[in-house]
């Protein structure tokens, strides 16, 4: 399995970092799983932790009120973007839109809220290399000056699985995060081949996209529970979404075969 897959990925035109493994046997699967990529909204799994961070510290708190401005949305993904101004949100509404639908709004506001320097220090901490956040979503003025969000497959992967092993803030924490992203409402690429199997697997994943960008990484809860991690830089983004399918597929069926 494992020389299959490296292949199909060799043969995905495009920058490519992959990164899977198995949480019971820890094998691993590794495909240029350090190259630093463009983040898209991956980068929003570390706004998470920081949130969870503060909370922990007790800098910030869940229930705290923010108020929608007109002024301060920006495009495309989410739901507070085509939504009222004046609009009471919590914090917890805040970072569960964040992830859920990748509202780009609420991320933004997250991002003021915490501070970018303070999400890059707590990168640094749980030892992620790749990973860095330079700019909020669509600032336009900073990326004209080359300022972008970068990370790894490997980072991801190993975000989630500090985060599956209760570690990553503390135990509360890493589970309330696991339910958030098992909640996501973008399923059409690891989850996808997988949603009418039976007994139903649940899914732990985070979406990222932009022009020519797909990315998806997220926790399998197999019966031995992996890890699988999808960046896609300059792609043809329907061609690498549909390996993203078949690959988690293949490694969910070939995982069932290897237990019996």
């Amino acid at each position: 399995m494992k020389d299959k897959i490296i292949s199909r990925l060799k043969d995905m035109e495009g920058d490519i970092s992959f990164y899977y493994k198995n949480l019971v046997t820890q094998e691993t699967i590794k495909y240029n799983e350090e190259k630093e990529m463009l983040a898209a909204s991956l980068i929003k799994l570390t706004v998470l932790v920081e949130c969870f961070s503060q909370i922990k510290q007790k800098v910030i708190s869940k229930d705290e009120i923010f108020i929608t401005k007109e002024r301060d949305k920006v495009p495309s993904c989410g739901a507070l973007n085509y939504m009222r101004e004046n609009l009471s949100v919590t914090l917890e509404d805040l970072y569960v839109l964040m992830i859920i639908l990748s509202d780009n709004y609420a991320t933004n506001i997250l991002i003021d809220k915490l501070g970018i320097d303070n999400i890059n220090m707590t990168i640094k901490d749980i030892g992620l290399k790749n990973t860095i956040i330079n700019r909020k979503m669509f600032d336009s003025e900073k990326a004209k000056l080359g300022l972008e969000n970068y990370t790894s497959a490997k980072d991801m992967g190993d975000l989630l699985e500090m985060m599956y092993n209760k570690d990553l803030v503390d135990e509360k924490s890493s589970e309330e995060m696991i339910s958030i992203l098992k909640n996501q409402r973008l399923n059409g690429k690891i989850p996808f081949l997988l949603q009418g199997v039976k007994p139903k697997v649940s899914i732990a994943h985070k979406t990222g996209e932009d022009t020519n960008i797909t990315h998806d990484v997220g926790i399998v809860f197999a019966k031995d529970p992996f890890i699988v991690c999808f960046c896609g830089n300059n792609v043809n983004v329907p061609e690498y979404e549909r390996l993203m399918q078949d690959i988690t597929y293949d490694i969910y069926k070939g995982e069932l075969f290897r237990r019996k």
